[in-house]
């Protein structure tokens, strides 16, 4: 029998939710790799995903902005339902995904950064265009936002003349700096040395304290602990188990003490 789950968090009566991925289904080719997801997620909520590789963690993350379009089932951000525009033989009227994406900023395990432009620029012209800052407005944000992550002094820096783990901070205040109700990471550590991984870590613990609705992917076991207050351990395409902040000494599957016990 196919299993269902629902990820509920906290105390729901006070906690907004943001995001409710209903059936999510995905597939590549003839490989179906999201097996009917069920996720809710409440504003403030800091969110792990982790689990072996090809269990399908990225894809889910990526289905919440659209990035991974389900081929059927739908995401709900704010009230909003978006995904396919045919759920089965229903014809549903959707949302648009450039409006949710507007909303849900995402950091990737690549940094995806202009090589051309300078880290500064590299915040400031996402500002022009989505929001439509005067240059003024958009380098003065982009400068408060690189601040924020420690790099005021590296503003003038290009890409190729920046660390991994800079780049990956630059990125990270481009995304902030589009006023982002919620943020998802990919891996976001994946791509750098390990010396490198603890300022951007840093920097991402500094952002849950602020309260911030984050969903990370990662195989950071130690970052998770510390700050994730939900926790979801995925397998083939499934979600196994989900648990609060004493998730990793109670976890109730058998298959999640084994993944718990092989990278701890």
């Amino acid at each position: 029998m196919e299993k269902r789950f629902s990820l509920i968090v906290s105390d729901t009566s006070t906690s907004q939710t943001l995001m409710e991925l209903s059936g999510v289904r995905k597939t590549f080719g003839t490989v179906e790799v999201l097996h009917g997801i069920d996720l809710t997620i409440h504003k403030g909520n800091h969110v792990v995903i982790f689990g072996p590789s090809g269990s399908g963690k990225s894809t889910l993350l990526r289905s919440m902005n659209l990035l991974a379009e389900p081929n059927s089932g739908s995401v709900k951000f704010l009230g909003v339902e978006y995904g396919p525009g045919v759920d089965g033989q229903r014809k549903v009227r959707r949302g648009k995904s450039i409006a949710l994406r507007q909303q849900v900023g995402m950091v990737f395990q690549q940094f995806n950064l202009f090589p051309h432009l300078s880290a500064l620029d590299n915040i400031a012209l996402p500002l022009r265009s989505a929001k439509g800052l005067s240059i003024k407005d958009a380098e003065e944000r982009a400068a408060l936002e690189l601040k924020n992550v420690g790099l005021l002094n590296w503003a003038a820096s290009y890409p190729g003349q920046l660390s991994g783990g800079q780049q990956q901070r630059v990125a990270i205040a481009r995304a902030l700096s589009l006023d982002p109700k919620i943020m998802l990471f990919d891996e976001p550590t994946s791509a750098l040395d390990p010396e490198l991984v603890g300022e951007v870590l840093s920097v991402m613990r500094k952002l849950a304290e602020t309260g911030m609705t984050m969903v990370v992917v990662t195989h950071e076991m130690n970052f998770a602990k510390e700050v994730g207050d939900v926790n979801v351990f995925m397998e083939a395409g499934n979600i196994v188990e989900i648990g609060g902040r004493d998730f990793w000494t109670k976890s109730l599957s058998e298959r999640t003490q084994q993944f718990i016990g092989s990278v701890l």
